[in-house]
């Protein structure tokens, strides 16, 4: 029988894992500080730990890790939270876990993992782990679902000298992602060069990436070169490749294919050591269909794919993003400190078509505009301001049969209405629907309800 240590401050959350874990068959210990776990690591084997990487004191979970690999280097540790950074998950990576797992759960995610950590088909390639407060080194912000899965991807892919190709609507920073691939890269060291292909003329981008010889066109009256040559030994990133002619395609083919570019006008070939990162808007499948993309390209930029979240999937990170903003505006020179909750509900409400991008730009306008250290609703745009008006004030019940909704988001909203009467017990919420904590689980899983923010 496998033997499963649950490490967390929270009683329910202990409760909850040890009842999903013993349901597999497995032995299950659950221990509710760094202290207790580690001694109970000292004295028992464990197969399988998986830890809160928040227990409540100066110990987190990542320390726990590494402390774990030293006595008991044979169990598999899995990191869950509701927080994390980018920067967190490399750390936890390179100590060893096996994987990270966001919260609220998803019940089945959950029991995959510790399967896959049980059975081993993972040992020597960890997923990725946790997660701290928001740190500014990768300026990638977020604690999102979406986002801590992108974090583990970059994590994962990081190290390899893989070619990947970033997608993702305007503005939800790419580039971004393509620096942070290249810092926590064995190409750190070297150059990280960034071109917008889509910025510059097709003969101009020629010369730029691949560089040119004198005399090879009107203007060029010494050897120049390119970028790809500047940054040998490192990571030169794409941007908005899919703006490229199919001219300069056939040439970047070549470099993926031989390691080799040559200068616009010139005979000979120039090895380089570059490691390629690109990131366009489009969808290049369409565009390799309708002929405007080569195929041959678009399969060796895409050995790794990695989608940034629009904002629209990831408005549960629009306070930290929001706040982040904010403190840029503030060391530009705005005066404002904080932001209202009624400016954060209409930010809320607006669609974000710029993403991230745009949400930076609402928020220096607003810290501009502010008329005092608060940043208020009147301080916004009027694009982000302009939204249906409310209606009559109507009661809590009234609210969940109002629009005629299907019986799921009649149901969604009856177990909000039950979590917000009860403060957000889950075992009292339990209770008032006749129903025991896994369902209750499941329903919030199912809802996208994180039963840990419902008020508890």
């Amino acid at each position: 029988m496998k033997r499963i240590l649950v490490i967390d401050d929270d009683l329910e959350t202990c409760n909850f894992l040890t009842e999903i874990f013993a349901e597999e068959g497995w032995d299950v210990e659950s221990r509710q500080s760094a202290e207790a776990a580690r001694d109970a690591v000292d004295k028992n084997h464990y197969d399988l730990i998986v830890s809160d990487i928040n227990l409540g004191g100066r110990v987190t979970g990542v320390a726990l890790l590494k402390e774990f690999k030293t006595i008991s280097p044979a169990s598999e540790v899995i990191l869950i939270s509701g927080f994390g950074t980018l920067e967190t998950a490399v750390e936890a990576v390179r100590e060893g876990a096996f994987d990270y797992i966001s919260k609220p759960f998803n019940v089945n995610e959950v029991i995959a993992t510790g399967r896959r950590a049980l059975k081993g088909r993972d040992a020597g390639a960890p997923a990725a782990v946790l997660l701290k407060e928001y740190s500014e080194a990768s300026g990638l912000v977020g604690h999102s679902h979406k986002m801590i899965e992108l974090y583990k991807e970059i994590a994962l892919v990081a190290a390899s000298k893989s070619t990947v190709l970033i997608t993702g609507d305007s503005g939800t920073g790419k580039e971004l992602v393509a620096r942070a691939l290249h810092r926590n890269s064995p190409r750190s060291q070297a150059a990280f060069l960034a071109v917008n292909c889509g910025a510059i003329t097709e003969t101009l981008l020629e010369s730029e990436l691949f560089g040119h010889v004198k005399g090879s066109f009107t203007g060029a009256t010494a050897d120049k070169r390119g970028m790809f040559e500047e940054s040998s030994s490192g990571t030169i990133f794409l941007d908005e490749i899919g703006e490229t002619s199919l001219a300069v395609q056939v040439k970047l083919l070549r470099v993926l294919q031989e390691g080799e570019i040559r200068r616009v006008g010139s005979a000979r070939s120039v090895r380089v050591d570059v490691r390629v990162l690109a990131a366009t808007n489009r969808d290049l499948e369409r565009e390799v269909k309708e002929g405007r993309f080569r195929e041959d390209l678009f399969y060796r930029l895409s050995v790794v794919t990695l989608r940034v979240p629009s904002l629209r999937e990831r408005t549960e990170d629009l306070p930290l993003l929001a706040a982040n903003a904010l403190r840029q505006a503030r060391e530009a020179g705005a005066r404002a400190t904080t932001i209202s909750e009624e400016a954060l509900s209409v930010l809320n409400q607006y669609e974000w078509p710029g993403n991230v991008r745009e949400l930076e730009n609402t928020i220096a306008h607003a810290a501009l505009y502010a008329r005092g250290n608060v940043i208020t609703p009147e301080d916004l745009p009027t694009k982000i301001r302009k939204q249906p008006r409310a209606s009559e004030p109507e009661t809590k019940i009234q609210s969940l049969f109002r629009d005629l909704p299907s019986l799921d988001e009649l149901e969604k909203r009856y177990l909000l209405h039950v979590l917000q009467t009860v403060g957000g017990s889950r075992t009292r919420a339990a209770e008032v629907l006749g129903i025991d904590r896994r369902t209750l689980y499941r329903m919030a899983e199912r809802f996208g309800i994180n039963l840990k923010e419902s008020g508890e």
